[in-house]
């Protein structure tokens, strides 16, 4: 009876840290309205993160990237990649040194994601130099 007890307690540690993660499937929430605005999943690439909306939930937004200024420009905003290059920060439950792109104004930040409450929110910074913004992206189940 121990043994599975201590097996059960096991694997449900690492099921709790698996999630302590930003991969996955994320609804992002506008930080001014609180609207949801689209879904955005994250993948691992050989040890570097990308994401890429998957869904939009918006009726107003544009279909493509105007205001992009690289490869992206007037591409679909739905499939388009947002997050490029963010790795995992030694020791800590921190992925940074990747940049988001703003589809809405073609901007692109310097990125820090953090997994928070559990991992079931995510908290996604976007700087450029010493300001910031930052939004809490919600896990889709």
């Amino acid at each position: 009876m121990k043994r599975i007890l201590a097996f059960a307690l096991s694997m449900a540690a690492c099921a709790a840290f698996a999630q302590m993660t930003p991969l996955g499937l994320w609804r992002n929430v506008d930080d001014k309205t609180g609207e949801a605005k689209a879904e955005i999943r994250i993948v691992d690439q050989g040890g570097k993160l990308s994401g890429r909306i998957e869904k939009t939930l918006t009726k107003n937004g544009k279909p493509t990237c105007e205001e992009c200024k690289d490869e992206r420009k007037d591409q679909p905003i739905v499939g388009l990649e947002i997050i490029r290059n963010a790795q995992k920060s030694e020791g800590q439950a921190v992925w940074e040194h990747g940049k988001i792109l703003d589809p809405e104004n073609g901007k692109e930040y310097t990125l820090r994601l953090a997994p928070i409450d559990g991992g079931q929110k995510l908290q996604v910074r976007g700087y450029i130099g010493p300001f910031f913004r930052t939004q809490t992206w919600v896990r889709v189940q």
